[in-house]
This record gives C-alpha cells, sequence and structure tokens, in this order.
C-alpha cells in the first residue's frame, strides 16, 4: 500500500477529513492552493481549512462535519497520512455503507476487521450510483408483491454482497 506524505497526498486519492472546532495555522508556514484552500502539514497529517469538499481536483475528500454542513461552508479537517488510499488503482479497499434508516449511501475506506464486500474505486463508484437510485425512487417498487422498504433493503445488501448484475437480482425476487 502506497504511503502518503505533504508531497503525495494530492495526487489521485480518497480521504475522510475529520472537522476540528479550531485549529489556527501558523503565520507564514502553510500552503494556500489557487481555490484559497490552506493546508498545514504535521508529522502525523494534514489540517485543510476549505469551503469545499467532495470532488477536489483529481481527488475525493469528504468532510465528516460535528454538525450540519452546508455547502460553501469554511470548515477546517484533518486526516492522517495513513487515511490517504488511492483510487486510480485497481486494488479493492473500497466498500458502500448504506444508512436504510436515512436512504443515503456512501462510499467508505476499508476498515479493520471488516467482513464488507471491496471494490475499487471506479467500481465503487459506478455501484453507488444504482444504490442511490434504488433508494431515491420507489415506482419499479410496484412491481413486486413486497413492502418497499424490505424490497429495497433486501436487494441493495444482495446487489452490495454478490457479483450478480442488479437487473438479474430484481429478477430473482419477482420470482
Amino acid at each position: 500500500m502506497k504511503t502518503y506524505n505533504h508531497t503525495n497526498f494530492f495526487k489521485h486519492t480518497f480521504c475522510e477529513f475529520q472537522q476540528v472546532p479550531f485549529f489556527e495555522f501558523p503565520k507564514n508556514d502553510f500552503f494556500k492552493s489557487k481555490s484559497d484552500s490552506c493546508y498545514f502539514y504535521s508529522d502525523k497529517g494534514v489540517y485543510r481549512k476549505s469551503n469545499h469538499w467532495g470532488k477536489v481536483g483529481n481527488c475525493h475528500w469528504k468532510i465528516l462535519p460535528l454538525a450540519n454542513y452546508k455547502n460553501q461552508q469554511t470548515i477546517i479537517g484533518f486526516a492522517t497520512w495513513h487515511q490517504f488510499f488511492t483510487i486510480n488503482s485497481s486494488e479493492k479497499i473500497f466498500f458502500i455503507w448504506v444508512d436504510f434508516e436515512n436512504n443515503t449511501a456512501n462510499i467508505k475506506a476499508k476498515e479493520k476487521n471488516s467482513s464488507d464486500v471491496l471494490l475499487n474505486f471506479s467500481d465503487a463508484q459506478e455501484k453507488l450510483k444504482k444504490i442511490r437510485d434504488l433508494l431515491k425512487i420507489d415506482g419499479w417498487t410496484k412491481y413486486f408483491n413486497q413492502d418497499k422498504k424490505t424490497l429495497k433493503k433486501s436487494i441493495i445488501q444482495e446487489f452490495l454482497n454478490s457479483s450478480k448484475k442488479l437487473q438479474l437480482i430484481k429478477q430473482e425476487f419477482k420470482l
């Protein structure tokens, strides 16, 4: 696995930064990007002060906010160097986490002792799009004789835990 530091963390990486309530950037000892994001590098990781998160250049950087986050709100986040993962690899190090209560799904980096099915970043993005559509759209459920919430959960879990195509899984649930 690749080791990241201040010279390469911004090259095609995925990371989840944790919001920090306060961090004062030392005067003249930080990097400021063209988009006005500020970065301070420590031995353990990087602090980032920015008003844009998500797709950042060629990276996918999320912020795990302490409270409700609104886009364009300036937030300071911190991530350790080992929280950065390459997105240009065929290495299977990502999984999709689904919150059925709130009808949301997100890509996460692998966790220790996890039994989740791991995917490379491109496959995870592809599956995530289909899962979000399943969660958001209800029209397709009328063709099944099951409770739509239970049906969605069952189909999504099968889709996450197998290599079957989504259409085949839906057909199997109709039988």
